[in-house]
């Protein structure tokens, strides 16, 4: 396995099995170098969205890398003041204008129930994925899917639609594998991505990773990667260190034994546990 392998999504569409996450990176010189080194370094699936506000940013270091569109995934994501049918289609002409690209290969819906919409979130979500659904068939968009999203949601959207979400995006790490929604995601041939693998920083604290990773060799980000491969998940690791870019990707000369496996899955809650989409005040 490499950074280049990939996982099928049910639609056919490869996608590499690590991706490049860019939540919380600052728009300018600090995102486009961390997605530009991130390149350099071998990764070819990209992960932005219109609310993280750098996605011009990565699209001039896509651009830049002189890679080959074809060569690349780029994701990014729906806003959660656009949602509904009209916002949805002019949302995305905006995004691919800032990507600088003619197609994004995943676009997902970023929040299931906005602030803004909560009263009427199903009826919102079933405008947006018809959007969604139509750039899919007109080929703006390779793939389309959801995000923090949880099997309400999910069974909501499916009442109205043609095609089933084919990711969700989800906080999902060893404090948190929140297996709920991953079986349903698996019943419903929906691959889990993790855009927070390391909890925000938060597992570092977690004694007993440390532990299990001088096992194997390896740093505790590059044990709690490897454990989300396992898993059969896709992590979206993120940073703006160089160092730390690079050694991310050294996750593929090792393999974590079960019982390891099995305690680190018993971490639950040491680092916090994801936030409740019906609740949070965004």
């Amino acid at each position: 396995m490499a950074l280049t392998d990939t996982y099928t999504l049910s639609n056919g569409t490869k996608i590499p099995v690590v991706g490049f996450g860019t939540w919380q990176t600052p728009d300018g010189e600090i995102a486009y170098q961390a997605v530009l080194t991130a390149l350099e370094d071998g990764y070819r699936h990209i992960d932005t969205a219109e609310g993280y506000g750098n996605e011009a940013s990565v699209g001039r270091a896509i651009h830049d890398s002189g890679i080959k569109r074809d060569e690349l995934f780029v994701t990014t994501k729906l806003d959660n003041s656009a949602h509904g049918y009209a916002e949805t289609k002019q949302a995305l002409g905006e995004s691919l204008s800032k990507l600088g690209l003619q197609y994004v290969d995943l676009f997902l819906i970023h929040w299931p129930n906005p602030q803004a919409f909560r009263d009427n979130w199903e009826e919102k979500n079933a405008q947006t994925w018809k959007a969604m659904e139509e750039a899919y068939e007109e080929g703006l968009v390779k793939a389309i899917g959801v995000s923090n999203f949880r099997p309400k949601h999910l069974d909501a959207l499916l009442k109205t639609a043609k095609i089933t979400p084919m990711v969700n995006q989800i906080f999902l790490n060893p404090s948190d594998l929140q297996p709920s929604v991953v079986a349903y995601n698996n019943a419903h041939d929906i691959l889990s991505e993790a855009y927070s693998p390391f909890g925000t920083g938060r597992i570092f604290q977690i004694d007993g990773l440390k532990e299990i990773a001088a096992k194997y060799h390896k740093s505790v980000p590059q044990l709690v990667l490897r454990w989300h491969l396992q898993h059969g998940f896709l992590p979206l690791p993120k940073s703006v260190h160089a160092d730390y870019i690079q050694a991310n990707t050294d996750i593929f000369d090792f393999e974590i034994a079960k019982e390891d496996m099995k305690t680190i899955d018993g971490f639950r809650g040491k680092a916090g546990l994801a936030e409740d989409p019906d609740t949070v005040p965004f």
